[in-house]
């Protein structure tokens, strides 16, 4: 597949996209850095500014993209206009663009407020409120075959290839975890129009993502 990777400069798009360059499929990365993250004859850069106009972000996109990644964060620096603004207008322009695959990297209990005061995420409510309006936007407002993922903590450590998804625990994943199950999303057709939240579990990853 042709596929656009919006954020792939950071700790999880990094991953992804090396994950789908294995898979053999062709990657548009986006990033604001000038060097060119990757040296694969199946990869290209695009400097997307998510901040700008609707219309410039579209006129970017390729026509011929078969799915479209949103791993981009702001790192709690700007997080309406990157978290909340960028990502709908990203769906957005997905969306005039004719392209029907959406796949967003969210954070775990976006779109369920009751648990927004347990430790650790009590501290990130600005950052939660505009994943939930996001999320919230994705699922409600569009016509995309989406697909979100709300992990847990992110962790800088090994991965496991196995996850555990939707229950009540927040629990802690690896990058390299995340971004494997992103990568199986893009196969697993039972995934389309489901949200899930994942954390490191004991179940592998192809296996839990067949019981959605």
């Amino acid at each position: 597949m042709k596929i656009l990777v919006i954020g792939a400069s950071g700790r999880v798009g990094t991953d992804l996209v090396k994950q789908l360059l294995a898979d053999n499929h062709q990657v548009i990365g986006t990033t604001r850095q000038e060097e060119k993250l990757f040296n694969d004859d199946n990869y290209s850069q695009l400097d997307l500014d998510i901040t700008a106009e609707k219309d410039a972000i579209q006129q970017q996109i390729e026509q011929d993209i078969d799915a479209v990644y949103f791993v981009a964060g702001s790192g709690g620096k700007d997080v309406l206009e990157v978290d909340l603004h960028g990502a709908v207008k990203t769906m957005q322009a997905t969306e005039d663009k004719g392209i029907k695959r959406y796949i967003m990297l969210s954070t775990v209990f976006s779109l369920d407020t009751s648990k927004w005061n347990q430790p650790g995420i009590a501290d990130l409510k600005e950052y939660y409120i505009c994943k939930h309006y996001a999320d919230q936007w994705l699922v409600n407002n569009s016509s995309l075959d989406y697909t979100i993922v709300q992990a847990g903590a992110l962790k800088e450590r090994a991965a496991t290839g196995k996850i555990t998804i939707n229950d009540d625990n927040a629990g802690e994943n690896s990058i390299a975890d995340v971004a494997t199950t992103l990568a199986a999303v893009l196969n697993a057709d039972n995934t389309n129009k489901k949200v899930f939240s994942m954390h490191n579990g004991e179940t592998a990853i192809d296996a839990a993502l067949a019981k959605l």
